[in-house]
């Protein structure tokens, strides 16, 4: 299966963001060529017929693709691509079972009204992918599941808002914690910039996790019924809440305590400002071990900045970093840092 090729390969991403897409690629050492585009979906060749890509070539997608296959062509309906799949090396004995993912495109955008419900992939599983463009075209293609892509078709959890959930942040976490499979433990304390009114506490409360929130803002009164007047001394069976009302540069050592394991930033500051505070951060708790940062973009381009961005987040320890733009992300990109070591 590692030795599979494709001259192709196709891209999922967020409608509007198809330029950004290739700004990036073009970027690469070897930039792939833009072939086929339509709102949401983009075909590229290999810069040489000499080396086509492989699966190995999918493991480190472009942040602005949800989702990268090996393309095996286009066809005009959904079984002749199902038959694609079928007849390549995906579709052979020793391949096992692949998983199949169905992707509709209407406008640019997932159509999941009649999405199936498919058991996720395990790790190494090969997954075949159709999508839908037209009533007439359909184009098939297959990658290989691994730790820090999505689960989902296309990259995409079909998350719905929560009517509780005080703001759409709620949906940048869970669509993270989803997309990159993140595990959070009730040992771990999270620091968040930019929380107010609280979607991402919220949602990390919910699964057991405390929080301190800085933002002068107010926090949701569906927040605030978990929160403390101090720092616990002592490890609590309940999630808790610290609401820091102050600016993230204003904030000190004695506001964090020593036990946050993670830093989150939903500022609305450039990325620059974002990734420079979450080095002060770590600077003042150095228990950190993983970051989260929604990155805001005035313009989609800056991702030519994103050499500057990893480089940042190495510098801090960070061994494993991802680069992404979710579903649910506008001018947004997900920056995550793991197992940071001192």
């Amino acid at each position: 299966m590692q030795q599979m090729t494709s001259g192709y390969v196709f891209a999922l991403t967020n409608a509007g963001s198809e330029k950004a897409l290739k700004e990036e690629v073009a970027a690469f050492p070897q930039a792939w060529r833009p072939s086929y585009q339509r709102r949401g979906f983009i075909t590229f060749k290999s810069p040489s017929d000499d080396h086509p890509f492989t699966l190995r070539s999918l493991r480190t997608p472009p942040a602005f693709a949800r989702r990268l296959c090996l393309s095996l062509g286009k066809v005009t309906s959904g079984a002749e691509a199902l038959a694609l799949i079928g007849q390549s090396p995906a579709g052979s004995p020793a391949a096992g079972n692949p998983v199949i993912h169905h992707v509709r495109l209407t406008g640019g955008k997932m159509d999941r009204s009649d999405a199936e419900a498919c058991p996720p992939p395990g790790p190494g599983q090969l997954v075949g992918t159709v999508v839908e463009l037209s009533p007439s075209e359909y184009w098939a293609g297959v990658h290989l599941h691994e730790p820090l892509l999505s689960p989902d078709p296309g990259g995409n959890g079909g998350l719905i808002l929560p009517d509780d959930a005080p703001s759409r942040a709620w949906l940048k976490l869970e669509e993270a914690a989803r997309f990159f499979g993140l595990r959070f433990s009730e040992r771990d304390v999270v620091v968040e910039l930019g929380c107010a009114p609280g979607g991402v506490i919220l949602a990390l409360l919910r699964r057991g996790v405390s929080c301190i929130g800085v933002d002068p803002a107010k926090l949701a009164p569906a927040v605030m019924e978990f929160a403390l007047p101090a720092l616990p001394e002592k490890p609590r069976a309940l999630p808790w809440v610290i609401h820091c009302r102050k600016p993230a540069a204003l904030v000190g050592k004695r506001d964090l305590g020593t036990q946050t394991t993670w830093f989150m930033s939903d500022m609305n500051q450039s990325p620059a400002v974002a990734i420079k505070e979450c080095g002060r951060f770590i600077r003042m708790c150095p228990a950190i071990r993983s970051a989260l940062i929604t990155l805001k973009l005035t313009d989609l381009s800056q991702v030519a900045d994103k050499p500057l961005w990893l480089a940042a987040l190495g510098e801090m320890g960070f061994k494993t970093i991802r680069l992404q733009q979710l579903s649910v992300h506008n001018r947004e990109l997900a920056l995550l840092g793991l197992d940071r070591q001192d």
